[in-house]
């Protein structure tokens, strides 16, 4: 199901039709915008960091260490802030490689998301998993890496390989 508001948030009123709506009785308008994140593809040489995910959604596929941001959160903040969190690593941001719209399913709803990944480097700090969040880590083949967990992450290991074939900064 995709991620729809059937009452206006702001006074309860029926809304007669999915986001972007206006509120009949109050005016309040209703959108459903892309939630921004955050992610790191940590580069050595030929290869990335992946994590294998521990939860939904997508559980046990490769995911590339990221997530949303918080409130008024910068993407790149997110991104620096869940390397710390998942992975227990410092990391420098070396290169912005894109942002990307996907969609994110969790909790029989489908949202949009707005996907910003860097690509980073560890500065600091000994590699330690959070197994809420990853069973096990690999350093995998940016030239063919395995289906990722997200689609948006299959385009940007892609399109890191397509700006920078030799692996260079």
């Amino acid at each position: 199901m995709t991620v729809t508001a059937r009452f206006c948030s702001r006074c309860a009123a029926p809304l007669p039709h999915h986001p972007p709506v206006a509120c009949p009785a109050c005016g309040y308008a209703h959108w459903v915008n892309p939630r921004p994140t955050g992610s790191v593809v940590i580069v050595d040489g030929s290869r990335f960091l992946a994590v294998r995910r521990a939860r939904e959604p997508r559980a046990g596929w490769w995911d590339i260490p990221g997530g949303f941001c918080d409130a008024w959160e910068p993407p790149a903040d997110a991104a620096v802030r869940e390397a710390r969190e998942e992975l227990g690593l410092e990391v420098r941001l070396d290169r912005f490689i894109g942002m990307y719209i996907g969609e994110y399913h969790y909790q029989d709803e489908r949202v949009p998301v707005l996907d910003c990944f860097w690509r980073a480097s560890v500065v600091d700090g000994d590699l330690t998993l959070d197994e809420t969040e990853a069973s096990e880590y690999a350093w995998l083949p940016l030239a063919e890496p395995p289906p990722m967990a997200f689609a948006t992450q299959d385009r940007a290991l892609a399109d890191l390989v397509a700006q920078d074939p030799d692996g260079h900064r």
